[in-house]
């Protein structure tokens, strides 16, 4: 089966290569730097802290959003050319397919980290922004694996789309919701302890991206590496709970 993923992960960041993804990248890296100059002109004082923190905030984003688009625009590409319903008649398994298009999106993704990464060099140490590009390879696994999965299951741009930065921000945001729950000392209703309890459990099954590729592991200090092993393993182990659901996903579809 490798001599099957293997070609298909190449095919996966050939297409990357020749799409506008990597012409997004490197706009996207020059705009930063351009910003970046601003913000000196304007910063007080802790000028390269302020510009580190305001890049790393700002091209954390912009990766998320290219890997989302990038994902699904391409399996909707193969929807639409029949190359999808191609593959799956090949006398291999459907997560065959599945698993070769996962690693060369993945692949894809931390490529982007990388270059993305670029326009935070003249304002941080090596090791800070290695740990910290490090963390958003790792967030943007989990984001291609939940685009993959979004546009198995709903095969439209949009929706899938949506589907998956809603997902991002939720999992972005889902720190600072549970802080605010927890911030009021009286007992609240039985509605408002409702909603306490789903949003615990909204929080159990998301991965904890507010502890990702945080902006003060660039301007205070590196992470633990204890953290770092604990970035790597959420990616590792929602990538294969995503890749689960897509392959179930996946066979139950009739093409």
């Amino acid at each position: 089966m490798i001599r099957v993923i293997l070609p298909l992960a190449r095919a996966t960041l050939l297409e990357a290569a020749r799409s506008r993804l990597l012409w997004l990248a490197a706009i996207l890296c020059v705009l930063c730097l351009g910003l970046a100059g601003f913000i000196q002109q304007v910063a007080i004082i802790e000028a390269p802290r302020i510009q580190a923190a305001i890049l790393a905030a700002i091209l954390r984003a912009a990766a998320a959003f290219l890997t989302a688009a990038f994902v699904t625009m391409s399996i909707v590409r193969e929807y639409d050319d029949k190359v999808f319903e191609l593959m799956l008649a090949q006398p291999w398994p459907r997560g065959v397919y599945l698993a070769g298009k996962f690693v060369g999106f993945s692949t894809a993704a931390v490529a982007l980290a990388v270059i993305v990464s670029l326009p935070l060099l003249p304002f941080v140490p090596l090791e800070r922004l290695g740990a910290w590009s490090l963390s958003l390879g790792c967030e943007l696994v989990i984001v291609a694996a939940m685009s993959l999965f979004c546009v198995i299951t709903l095969a439209q741009i949009v929706p899938a789309l949506a589907a998956v930065l809603g997902f991002y921000v939720l999992a972005r945001s889902i720190g600072a919701m549970q802080i605010i729950a927890a911030a009021s000392d009286a007992p609240g209703t039985w509605a408002e302890r409702a909603a306490d309890w789903v949003l615990r459990g909204i929080a159990l099954v998301l991965p904890r991206f507010d502890l990702m590729t945080r902006a003060d592991w660039l301007v205070v200090a590196m992470p633990a590496p204890a953290a770092l092993a604990g970035v790597v393993a959420q990616a590792a182990a929602y990538a294969v709970l995503l890749m689960a659901a897509a392959q179930f996903d996946l066979h139950r579809q009739n093409f």
